[in-house]
């Protein structure tokens, strides 16, 4: 059987697409988040709790919480919910009075991966 340069061409993109997709699924993304995205919540939360598509390295990863004239919110250290590898939480030291924050994260998933992103709420 003869390859010809394209053959060998489609055979190595599907071979390096079938290493590298496994390794783009492997990170921990942002599946939900309490308080929600946008929302606008009565009562100021005492902590944030971020739920992720696979487990997370408390120790490597973080949250920075941030109000609407750029003062960073005091928080306790990060740490995993024991029962639930996905789940961060993140204490609250200070109380939120009223208004928008935005919420800054990183995390590095139990296989090594780092991800990061943000959203926003509102205390009213």
């Amino acid at each position: 059987m003869v390859f010809s340069s394209t053959r060998a061409v489609c055979a190595l993109t599907f071979l390096i697409a079938s290493v590298v997709t496994p390794s783009v699924l492997a990170h921990a993304h942002l599946k939900q988040q309490t308080p929600a995205a946008d929302a606008v919540v009565a009562t100021a939360p005492q902590a944030l709790t971020l739920h992720f598509s696979e487990g997370i390295e408390p120790a490597f990863s973080g949250v920075t919480v941030t109000g609407e004239q750029q003062q960073t919110v005091k928080t306790g250290a990060v740490k995993r919910d024991e029962k639930d590898k996905t789940q961060l939480i993140v204490p609250l030291d200070q109380s939120l009075a009223m208004g928008t924050y935005l919420v800054e994260w990183h995390v590095v998933s139990v296989d090594g991966h780092k991800t990061k992103g943000s959203y926003r709420f509102s205390v009213k």
